[in-house]
């Protein structure tokens, strides 16, 4: 282990064990329905959770920044805690899409508050090292929650209970640091219209990318038990995939800083189309041909959005990148919200293999809209390309991933997110506020 991510072993920790929890509640939630109810409900619900994600992009900061980074992760773990265990006690599927919007909102707060830590203490040289152990941390809990259906392949309330614990227990690293408190941080700020037009084949595959891996985080599970597998096949079936996505990232980002992006991505969509079309036609694959197409379409399908977010950094100036950034996961995020929504009516009405004909529409729409002829370079910055940089998919991203961002320059992040406003009637920042309040005695 480098010595650095030793610095930050505690937050990785956290990071770990909400991601482990996430992943078993996605892959549990998916498994327990399927016999139950059609997937449009299935599809509804990890929707909802992205939805959450996406306001908890704004709630996350005044949560911050009214009552500090501790008490507003505490709260949020609390939160979480206990809309998880509701899915236990309620069997109403409304009332699920709402504690599933309340996870998903609560999360991206504990997101924004470990990411803000991890680059108030980093060193500007560390920050891309860093950056790789909060991805490894996220890939990992992901993989694990996936494997826990191997061990445990029985859908009992014991699976929701483990979930719970793992919200529980990330608590604790974060209660318990010493490190000082990072200073509350303000949205930035969204562009929609410059980067439309500044990079619209970017945002194109951004998008499509949330439409894919929104879809296959909620709906694969449905759809590994449609065509057959048993519990724990199904677990070794979404680990698998996950862990193509961690694997692809080094290689990818190597291939990246040597080749042209808008080729890369046009290449991966065309790859995509292909190794998807036999799941899309061939609804009863033998197992040894469906893990292996799986697995290579899922290092396709988790490329892209790094490939987008480099990309778009070639075309965009330094100090606009904080805004790219929050621009690209709120893209993200409505795709990801639409995504399980449209699979989940296909898979109602024509069956499972619609999840990978989905994939196949969503490579399609890449090869007509991403032309590597259309880029005029016009706008291209000086120092591009960039520095390829291995990214989670924004399951585990916040508007604040910008910060850690080693393309971004730090000064930027400072001075256009950093609270420096009064709000204390002596003209006392959030920041010295909160602070105060943490030191205060009662």
């Amino acid at each position: 282990m480098p010595p650095v991510w030793k610095s930050f072993r505690a937050l990785y920790l956290a990071t770990l064990l909400m991601l482990l929890g996430s992943g078993l509640l996605n892959t549990y939630l998916a498994l327990r329905l399927s016999a139950t109810v059609d997937g449009l409900w299935v599809g509804a619900l990890m929707a909802a959770n992205y939805l959450g994600l996406v306001l908890g992009g704004k709630v996350g900061h005044r949560l911050i920044g009214r009552v500090g980074h501790i008490r507003g992760y505490v709260a949020c773990a609390g939160v979480v805690t206990a809309a998880v265990l509701g899915h236990g006690l309620i069997d109403w599927l409304p009332a699920w899409l709402l504690l599933r919007m309340l996870i998903g909102l609560s999360m991206m707060c504990q997101y924004m508050v470990i990411e803000s830590w991890l680059n108030e203490q980093a060193e500007a040289s560390q920050r891309g090292l860093v950056f790789s152990g909060y991805m490894a941390s996220s890939y990992l809990g992901l993989i694990l929650g996936q494997l826990v259906l191997v061990v445990y392949p029985t859908l009992g309330p014991e699976l929701l209970m483990l979930v719970a614990l793992c919200f529980s227990l990330c608590l604790v690293p974060v209660a318990l640091t010493g490190k000082l408190h990072p200073a509350p941080l303000h949205p930035a700020p969204l562009e929609p219209r410059f980067f439309m037009e500044r990079v619209p084949q970017s945002l194109t595959t951004t998008l499509a990318s949330g439409l894919i891996v929104g879809a296959f985080y909620g709906l694969a599970p449905l759809y590994a038990t449609r065509v057959g597998l048993a519990t724990e096949q199904v677990g070794l079936f979404m680990g698998g995939c996950i862990l193509a996505g961690l694997l692809v990232q080094w290689p990818l980002g190597w291939l990246s800083d040597r080749s042209d992006r808008a080729v890369l991505i046009r290449g991966c969509a065309l790859l995509l189309t292909l190794t998807a079309l036999p799941l899309a036609l061939v609804p009863d694959l033998p197992l040894a041909a469906l893990m292996p197409l799986a697995f290579v379409v899922s290092l396709l399908q988790f490329s892209l959005y790094p490939l987008a977010v480099a990309f778009s950094n070639d075309h965009v100036e330094a100090e606009r990148r904080v805004s790219l950034t929050a621009m690209l996961l709120v893209t993200f995020g409505v795709g990801a919200s639409v995504g399980p929504l449209l699979v989940g009516v296909l898979m109602k009405y024509y069956g499972p293999n619609m999840l990978y004909a989905f994939f196949c529409a969503c490579g399609l729409l890449l090869l007509w809209r991403v032309r590597p002829g259309a880029v005029t370079n016009l706008h291209q910055v000086e120092d591009a390309p960039l520095n390829h940089v291995a990214l989670p998919d924004s399951t585990a991203g916040s508007p604040l991933s910008a910060a850690l961002d080693p393309r971004v320059d730090e000064q930027v992040v400072q001075d256009q997110m950093q609270d420096l406003e009064p709000s204390g009637p002596e003209g006392m920042s959030a920041a010295e506020d909160a602070e105060d309040a943490e030191t205060r005695p009662g």
